[in-house]
């Protein structure tokens, strides 16, 4: 399994396994991390969600390039991350990052409403360094950071580190690796205590400020890129580790 799923009191922890690949989202994870998500809704016992990955190096690396190269994209059979990521979802989600959280991995963090980092964390979207766009993590980050400081992330396709990323008020915590899960199920249980319609309602009221993304319109513009040549090649040189030839095209 690519997905562990375990209860933790009224809390849910979904934990993405698969530290050989850095936690990479390839369709098997990302239909696993669906259906627990799904589940997790559906049962009233589960007051709260907690996101993390195995392992103390990486929280989850995005996008599985090896899986897009040969075609594999997007998830498998029944939900996806859509469940968290492009609507309200209606239970408070955090994510314990205990590693790096890029590219994909980035955007499945500040899907969840706070975050609870190691000190050794990094964050960024560098999906132009493989000819890609950032649809999720591009069109949310600038809800959450100043306009000058998520275009920095955008265009340089740079990591940040814990320490900054919490400065910038994008994360609610920095602890110690070995704390960060227990960290962030702590901050659950204690989000658990209130009524479950007030989080619900108090969630949606909050979002519904800020506005919703037009899914659809951004499916649409990042569409031609993921199809370019440019992206092949850019994940190609990822995985053959040398520099891009862009075209492009």
């Amino acid at each position: 399994m690519t997905v562990d799923v375990e209860r933790r009191g009224a809390v849910t922890v979904i934990t993405l396994n698969r530290p050989e690949a850095a936690n990479a989202l390839d369709p098997d994870t990302i239909s696993g991390v669906g259906r627990a998500l799904v589940d997790a809704e559906e049962d009233d016992s589960v007051r709260a969600v907690v996101l993390t990955g195995a392992g103390d190096r990486v929280f989850c690396a995005g996008m599985d390039l090896k899986a897009f190269t040969e075609g594999r994209r997007g998830g498998g059979d029944g939900p996806g991350l859509e469940v968290l990521n492009r609507r309200v979802y209606p239970k408070p989600a955090i994510a314990a990052v205990n590693g790096a959280a890029v590219a994909g991995g980035f955007e499945l963090a500040i899907a969840c409403d706070l975050i609870v980092a190691a000190d050794h964390a990094r964050f960024g979207i560098p999906e132009v360094k493989r000819g890609l766009v950032a649809a999720g993590g591009g069109t949310r980050l600038p809800r959450r950071l100043p306009l000058a400081i998520a275009l920095e992330l955008g265009l340089t396709g740079d990591l940040i580190d814990a320490p900054r990323a919490l400065a910038l008020g994008l994360i609610n915590r920095v602890v110690p690796g070995p704390d960060v899960l227990d960290t962030a199920v702590e901050l659950a249980n204690h989000l658990s205590e209130n009524g479950p319609l007030a989080l619900k309602v108090t969630k949606q009221l909050m979002y519904s400020i800020i506005g919703n993304s037009d899914w659809e319109a951004i499916a649409e513009a990042v569409a031609p890129v993921f199809s370019s040549n440019d992206a092949i090649e850019g994940a190609t040189a990822f995985k053959e580790k040398r520099t891009p030839n862009w075209t492009g095209t």
